[in-house]
């Protein structure tokens, strides 16, 4: 997934597909144990002096692995920008020392899946009954369990005295440390994007909130793409 031939064959289907020219990011979307990283970010390298990209990033990439890829982009001029790594309040990996080296090294982060594939949702605050019984890749063993669902439902609790849904606490969390940029969020209508849009505009966090979110947070990990970012 990192050599060059797949690097660059990937970016001319992808803009093949979307009939540009050129894209603002092409990124890296997961880390290759059997190419050197010298050989990956040279090729991102490739597509923007070929113009094919104006920037490029990184995703899933452990701290040590983006402290050697940023590395090798300011060795050979290479505008490696952001890391687009999954982050919520059920996943919490990148502050494990990813955070430090991006702002260290004047990278953003992009946070993907900050409501948990849903489950940071009114979705999964009902009786429990379906959820627990639907089987979920993103859950340790497959499905909610009954300490899981109730600590869902204590976040709710949070949210709902902040005067807001649990998504909305969830998106303005990610967002709560500046070196998150951005979070990337999808929406099924025109409503549930303006309700996740609204976040923005939640007051902030205290000690106290901050607290009991993470009390509640180690009761269920979520991280669907550890694999990479363990590598």
């Amino acid at each position: 997934l990192g050599s060059r031939k797949y690097v660059l064959a990937s970016a001319d289907q992808s803009l093949g597909r979307l009939g540009l020219e050129y894209v603002d990011i092409f990124y890296s979307h997961r880390v290759d144990p059997v190419t050197p990283v010298e050989e990956t970010i040279g090729a991102l390298d490739t597509l923007v002096r070929q113009g094919k990209a104006l920037y490029v990033g990184i995703s899933s990439y452990s701290a040590e692995r983006t402290a050697e890829a940023k590395a090798v982009a300011r060795e050979l001029g290479t505008p490696l920008v952001i890391h687009q790594p999954a982050y919520s309040i059920l996943n919490r990996w990148i502050e494990d020392g990813l955070t430090g080296v991006l702002r260290q090294e004047g990278m953003g982060a992009i946070a993907f899946t900050p409501l948990a594939q849903g489950l940071l949702t009114a979705k999964y605050l009902g009786d429990g009954t379906a959820e627990r019984a639907q089987q979920r890749s993103s859950l340790p063993d497959g499905r909610l369990s009954d300490e899981g669902l109730a600590a869902l439902r204590g976040l709710d609790v949070i949210a709902k005295e902040r005067g807001q849904s649990l998504a909305q606490m969830a998106i303005q969390w990610v967002l709560r440390d500046d070196v998150v940029t951005s979070a990337l969020i999808g929406a099924s209508s025109t409503a549930q994007l303006d309700e996740n849009i609204a976040a923005l505009s939640g007051p902030a966090f205290d000690t106290e909130e901050l607290e009991r979110i993470d009390a509640l947070s180690d009761r269920l990990d979520v991280d669907l793409w550890a694999e990479s970012s363990r590598l």
